[in-house]
């Protein structure tokens, strides 16, 4: 049973996010690009030492007293005075990171996270055997109906400035972000992206319903703000399906408007702004589903996994599949990519979570999701008569329709066709690592998450034979709308521990290379969530440069390298009732993943792109499982002290 706090009163009762020092961060990066010197030198016919020393004069000339480095720190400052929050969340980090990006944000973007069944389902039905569709299809939604409940629970929870297993000081700063989650949606325009916020209101009273690419609204809310039983929103969903499959037998057809949302984002602000000028119920409909708290998706399909198990090493791949389906739907169809929440119920119940990324970060979805699941379908929150409904008329639901004309619908082709070609690139899977855990990690008296960094460089290295910048994400939830910092993994002791896993170094030096890695990507980990890390730092400064200024240190091609996240990288809680987790490649020929650190077990969710001519999904799990296996072997045989248990 988990326990209840109430947050701290306001928001800003945190600290606002320091800028950092600017000598600092300039040190910091100086420090930060050495690993990456043999390899840059090795093609540009420097040697490593005069390459050094260029990059330390282009740092000595921005921090010239009076220099532009000086003067950018001072807009910077100014910049901050002028903002209600924080120089970074206010102006900054949402619109360049996220909003101004045109690629489409299934798959690129948007997270995605496939959870455990519901054991109260009937097994035939969870396991796919049961051939009765139309008992299906009532497991399938009174699943919808429950997590619908749980979700908007959790909602109500954060309204009262109540929060499950939270302190109070983490708890101000996850209530603010995870009231993005409810009826956020991303409006597409040319160049750069809007965020509507409607949910952070308690007006919103409806969620998005979508099922066979039909559009429906459904009362979550009565008219006081109480919130409608599980057996009322079960009996809505239960009327949405019955309606879409009478119009579908009297021959009516969807009009498949929401695989816009998967097409490049200055296209669809096109599409978008042609479809509302059509007809004054197209502004209505989609008015409807931008304030909708989330959308439900409701699949009649179940997909199988969609790649061999790779000879057992790939553990994960039984929910491959489901993978593919969560994150972008068979041809990017019956979704609305846009919205900030999306719940994904297949038809043998299979659950699956999708979201924007730009009003928040996965960490806070993945605990409400998590909270949402710790509970199982509570039969007793349903009518018994309930599977039998007659419900042609509407009862706290309504259809959203569109009038459209031809332009409309040839683009919503073009755009499956798009779509399709995306989903066909993007090769994501889910490695489960059962030999040890974060347990035994921890008893090696190790930091499970450094030592999963130490994994993933080394099996790049063996992979590409060279070191890659590595990003992975740090929380700076301690500050007032803090968001996250980079972590450049990355650092001179990981590659040196790196070069002795991969030479004929003694089994004693490689583990206290490992032991020296993990203690200094604790320091860097630590000065990242304090508001210390440099990536934000250095992006703040280059915003600040104005027409003609220019600085050798951000155009040298050092400074690009440094920032080519070849492997992107986040890690999530233990994630026990998470099946798979994932997000896309940052770049063309890089690694997107995110990790588990289970007890026992290790996930990571790994997508790259197939049109990639060096990444490579299932050779990159493969050997991680070597890395993995590897790592455990230096630590036992290393140990100075050797201890069986371990």
């Amino acid at each position: 049973m988990r326990t209840f706090c109430r947050t701290l009163a306001s928001p800003r009762m945190l600290p606002r996010l320091p800028i950092p020092k600017l000598e600092m961060t300039v040190k910091r990066y100086l420090e930060s690009i050495e690993p990456l010197l043999p390899s840059h030198t090795s093609r540009s016919g420097e040697s490593v030492d005069e390459a050094r020393r260029i990059r330390q004069k282009y740092a000595e000339e921005f921090l010239m007293p009076g220099g532009l480095g000086r003067r950018l720190q001072q807009r910077l400052v100014d910049l901050d005075r002028a903002s209600p929050n924080n120089w970074l969340d206010d102006t900054i980090w949402m619109r360049v990171a996220y909003l101004e990006s045109r690629e489409p944000l299934m798959i690129n973007s948007n997270w995605w996270l496939t959870l455990e069944n519901d054991l109260t389902v009937p097994e035939k039905i969870r396991n796919g055997t049961l051939v009765d569709t139309q008992l299906c299809r009532r497991w399938q939604i009174r699943r919808a109906a429950w997590l619908v409940k749980r979700f908007l629970d959790y909602r109500g929870f954060l309204l009262v400035n109540k929060i499950p297993s939270l302190g109070a000081h983490s708890g101000v700063w996850f209530r603010e972000s995870a009231l993005r989650l409810y009826g956020t949606t991303r409006i597409p325009k040319p160049g750069c992206d809007s965020v509507v916020l409607p949910g952070c209101q308690p007006g919103s009273s409806y969620i998005h319903v979508m099922f066979h690419d039909w559009s429906y609204e459904l009362q979550v809310t009565d008219l006081v703000g109480g919130q409608v039983p599980a057996r009322e929103v079960e009996a809505g969903l239960l009327g949405i399906v019955d309606d879409v499959l009478r119009r579908e037998r009297d021959g009516e057809s969807p009009i498949l408007v929401g695989v816009l949302t998967a097409d490049a984002r200055d296209l669809w602000a096109t599409n978008r702004e042609h479809l509302i000028s059509i007809h004054e119920q197209n502004w209505g409909t989609m008015g409807r589903i931008e304030s909708s708290l989330f959308t439900l998706c409701l699949d009649d399909h179940t997909l199988p996994p969609v790649q061999p198990t790779m000879g057992g090493v790939l553990d994960g791949s039984h929910v491959s599949g489901h993978i593919r389906n969560t994150a972008s739907g068979l041809s990017g169809n019956n979704r609305w990519f846009d919205k900030s929440l999306s719940l994904i119920l297949e038809s043998n119940t299979r659950f699956g979570v999708m979201g924007e990324h730009s009003p928040l970060d996965a960490l806070i979805p993945s605990t409400i999701t998590d909270w949402a699941l710790e509970a199982p379908i509570d039969i007793g929150e349903f009518a018994s008569d309930s599977w039998y409904p007659s419900r042609h008329e509407p009862g706290g639901w309504k259809q959203l329709n569109w009038k459209v004309d031809q332009r409309v619908l040839d683009q919503c082709s073009a755009a499956q066709t798009r779509a399709e070609s995306l989903i066909s690139g993007s090769d994501a899977r889910e490695l489960w690592f059962k030999d040890y855990g974060a347990k035994w990690i921890r008893e090696a008296s190790l930091s499970p998450d450094a030592y999963i960094q130490a994994a993933l460089q080394l099996t790049y290295f063996r992979l590409h034979g060279s070191l890659t910048a590595t990003y992975e994400t740090a929380s700076t939830r301690l500050f007032r709308h803090g968001r996250t910092e980079t972590i450049r993994s990355l650092t001179t002791e990981m590659a040196k521990f790196i070069c002795a896993m991969t030479t004929e170094t003694p089994y004693p030096e490689r583990y206290q290379r490992l032991r020296s890695a993990l203690a200094f990507h604790h320091r860097v980990t630590r000065m990242a969530a304090t508001g210390h890390g440099i990536d934000r730092h250095l992006l703040g400064l280059r915003l600040q440069m104005r027409p003609g200024e220019s600085s050798d240190l951000f155009d040298d091609e050092l400074f690009r390298l440094s920032q080519d996240w070849k492997l992107s990288t986040s890690g999530l809680s233990a994630g026990d009732r998470f099946t798979a987790t994932g997000f896309g490649a940052a770049v063309k020929d890089g690694y997107g993943i995110n990790y588990l650190t289970g007890e026992n077990m290790l996930k990571f969710g790994i997508e790259s792109k197939r049109t990639s001519t060096v990444a490579s999904t299932g050779t990159f799990c493969q050997g991680l499982v070597e890395s993995l296996n590897d790592m455990k072997d230096t630590c036992v045989r290393g140990s100075i002290i050797y201890d069986p248990k371990l």
